[in-house]
């Protein structure tokens, strides 16, 4: 039941944060399906299991603010105010997709809503998100950067290098490692000595701060006083989320290289679920009002199914298009 302690803006803020959960949760799930039947070309890598990462950093941010995302992309893209049809339809290499059926599930883009793309080669977004920040601090525009990798990026030499840069030039930018053990089959334990990845962040004279990735509100919490020390120049911060992707590295490969048992343990800790029982507890919501936005989220992911499989394929003269800045002359 609804209690008179939780205020209307609590209420309305949490079942925004469920709803944009279940998007991600239902786009994903969705379009796993959709490739397993062959529907859908390339590879999918799913966030399936992160969802509490870029929701809670996200509902941080302005619609300005910038975001650059990973080859796992779609929860980050989403998160940021993507529409789940245009979405769908650049998986399915359709006309009206976010980048004409030219990104595909690893490059989407939007900068209308601050998504600077998805990057398919890891760790290659670090450096942009330094450039972003150095531009939105040049131009005093108060903007501040997202950059979301994996722990296996915290390895290469561009994380180093990008947060090097944003350190010494009180870049506003938040970096954000959604760290779910795994650099593509490998542990964390073997390719790591520190503890934490956050713990890096003391080498170049920034906070750094580890939270559990399935817990919305702790990523949130974090996320807002980066954000904050960001926009008021302070410089960059390292965020460590430590969650779990629930499927193997990509769709199809069985990730038999986990053990049953903590794959398991890891599913008792469903960012989603968890999130749902919370709401429940602590009076954020009631089961009628949970289950009405998870029948409209289901029928907003038909719909998007629906618009890109009635969508036009794009025509071949086209391939050229939106590919260089201002006009192409052969």
């Amino acid at each position: 039941m609804l209690t008179d302690a939780v205020s209307t803006t609590d209420r309305q803020l949490h079942a925004e944060l469920y709803t944009k959960m279940l998007q991600i949760r239902l786009f994903e799930q969705k379009a796993a399906e959709l490739f397993r039947a062959g529907r859908l070309p390339g590879f999918l890598h799913s966030s399936l299991g992160q969802e509490a990462v870029p929701v809670g950093v996200c509902s941080c941010l302005r619609t300005d603010d910038y975001i650059i995302s990973t080859h796992r992309g779609h929860g980050d893209i989403i998160a940021k105010g993507a529409k789940l049809d245009r979405m769908m339809a650049e998986l399915f290499a359709k006309k009206t997709g976010y980048c004409h059926a030219k990104g595909g599930s690893m490059h989407i883009a939007d900068f209308s809503i601050g998504v600077l793309g998805a990057m398919g080669i890891v760790g290659s977004g670090l450096p942009i998100a330094a450039g972003a920040g150095l531009s939105a601090r040049v131009r005093r525009s108060g903007q501040v950067v997202v950059a979301f990798f994996g722990d296996g990026a915290s390895n290469q030499g561009t994380f180093h290098e990008a947060i090097n840069l944003a350190s010494i030039w009180d870049l506003p930018v938040v970096f954000v490692c959604q760290n779910n053990l795994y650099a593509m089959s490998t542990p964390k334990r073997y390719n790591m000595k520190v503890e934490r990845v956050s713990d890096r962040a003391v080498a170049y004279g920034i906070p750094g701060q580890s939270v559990d990735g399935n817990d919305i509100l702790a990523v949130r919490k974090v996320t807002a006083a980066a954000v904050d020390r960001a926009r008021a120049g302070k410089g960059p911060s390292l965020l460590e989320c430590v969650t779990y992707r629930h499927t193997g590295h990509f769709i199809g490969e069985p990730g038999d290289y986990r053990s049953k048992g903590e794959v398991e343990e890891w599913m008792l800790k469903d960012p989603v679920h968890l999130f749902r029982s919370s709401m429940l507890s602590h009076g954020w919501a009631t089961e009628d009002h949970i289950r009405a936005i998870e029948t409209n989220v289901q029928r907003e992911m038909e719909a998007a199914v629906a618009f890109a499989e009635a969508s036009p394929e794009p025509e071949l003269d086209e391939a050229g298009e939106g590919l260089f800045a201002g006009v192409w002359e052969e």
